[in-house]
């Protein structure tokens, strides 16, 4: 049994895996951290080994000695991945981005495939049908747009998620919502476009915590899974213990 952390910018998503089955999966704030990793242990008291990925403020000395008999491994750009990295500037890609590709290549086998996940930013990772991870690019989640129109305007409120009621809004709230979530959708919409035009044999994916959100509102055809990337977390492990 297989403990996996993910930990993002703004939260850390834990999951309990049997092998490929996820067995329990919670969003918990950084405060609490600790504590729910301890009685996630306790609970599931056959777990041996944890396995994180971090983009966040834990490093890999904060989980030394978390629990006697407990092995953590921590992916680093270091560990085992089954592509081939073209990025030019590999140190400065994120572990949570080789992850996602991880599981996009052990999931879909021969095939070109887009991750896109959504959570405070948007990543877009393409990796060939060969296995060869090209790069991507990165822009804003929902939420840093909202808190960016609120934190660099004199007068823009703060709003919380919302779906626009017309393409054309007709109030200051309803026209943020639509520049937010209509601008988020067109761009996703755009870019998945702009790929297949130049491939075929394509599998998108998308994950992150809005995935459910966005996906009924996508006109191209992808794969939602909000878990994929605790299952690839899951499958990063497996791949470095073979």
């Amino acid at each position: 049994m297989l403990l996996a952390i993910d930990i993002g910018n703004t939260q850390i998503k834990l999951a309990v895996f049997e092998q490929n089955t996820l067995l329990n999966k919670k969003t918990i704030p950084y405060s609490d951290w600790k504590m729910e990793v301890l009685n996630t242990l306790n609970f599931f008291s056959e777990i041996k080994n944890i396995v994180v990925s971090s983009v966040g403020n834990l490093q890999k000395s904060d989980f030394l000695d978390i629990k006697t008999g407990i092995e953590v491994f921590f992916i680093t750009r270091e560990s085992k991945f089954p592509f081939q990295n073209r990025y030019e500037t590999p140190i400065t890609l994120g572990v949570d981005r080789m992850v996602v590709v991880t599981g996009a290549v052990l999931t879909f086998p021969e095939q070109n495939r887009l991750i896109i996940d959504a959570g405070t930013c948007v990543t877009y990772d393409f990796v060939d049908a060969n296995d060869v991870y090209h790069g991507g690019a990165i822009s804003p989640g929902i939420r840093l747009r909202y808190e960016s129109l609120n934190n660099y305007t004199a007068k823009l409120p703060l709003l919380q998620q919302e779906q626009p009621k017309d393409f054309i809004g007709n109030s200051t709230d309803q026209s943020i919502h639509s520049g937010v979530i209509n601008g988020i959708t067109l761009e996703i919409d755009g870019f998945i476009s702009s790929v297949l035009n130049k491939n075929d044999n394509f599998i998108i994916i998308l994950t992150g915590g809005d995935a459910d959100f966005l996906a009924e509102r996508l006109k191209n055809t992808i794969f939602a899974n909000p878990n994929f990337l605790l299952e690839s977390l899951n499958q990063t492990f497996q791949y470095n213990q073979q």
